[in-house]
């Protein structure tokens, strides 16, 4: 039996990730959101192209790639096209509503892409934040920003529950 970090991602004093500590609401939500952020990268971290694909259980199609994918259209669906009001259609379902994990096959341009197309959404997101004072300011879909804030920790942190149990069936990795 290891340590107790030893089958961790990250040893607490590498962790890219605060532990709260912010100071007041935008720092708060912007922060929490920036850590789910990097907590879905770090359940990618070190993962072949297989290994990024490999599927969680029968039926489901659930993969750490599909759920980058699915992370992109998220943060395009919600900062581009409710926020800021563009017309788009979201990443990977043009053709098919499960394209965003049906596509998600064990090549290494295909996962390349995926989080090329997934940090460009959240440069935009980041961009588009910090271009707003307002937290109660209205998007173009009529929600105020710090509800689709909270809703984006809420996506994240659903999501990297499925990545805590994918990557521990990938090679035993678990927490954080």
């Amino acid at each position: 039996m290891g340590f107790a970090w030893s089958n961790m991602f990250v040893h607490p004093d590498e962790d890219p990730r605060t532990d709260g500590g912010y100071t007041g609401e935008r720092d708060t939500l912007v922060g929490y959101l920036r850590d789910q952020r990097l907590t879905l990268e770090l359940k990618c971290a070190d993962l072949t192209a297989e290994q990024m694909a490999a599927r969680a259980v029968e039926p489901s199609k659930m993969s750490l790639l599909g759920l980058v994918r699915h992370m992109a259209g998220v943060e395009q669906g919600w900062f581009r096209n409710h926020m800021a009001g563009f017309e788009m259609p979201r990443h990977y379902r043009e053709d098919n509503p499960d394209g965003d994990f049906d596509g998600a096959i064990a090549d290494d341009e295909v996962v390349k892409e995926a989080f090329t197309r997934w940090r460009s959404e959240i440069a935009f997101a980041e961009d588009y934040v910090d271009s707003l004072d307002d937290l109660g300011y209205l998007g173009e879909g009529g929600l105020a920003l710090r509800e689709v804030l909270v809703h984006m920790i809420e996506e994240y942190a659903r999501h990297n529950g499925h990545a805590d149990f994918l990557r521990e069936r990938i090679d035993g990795r678990v927490g954080q």
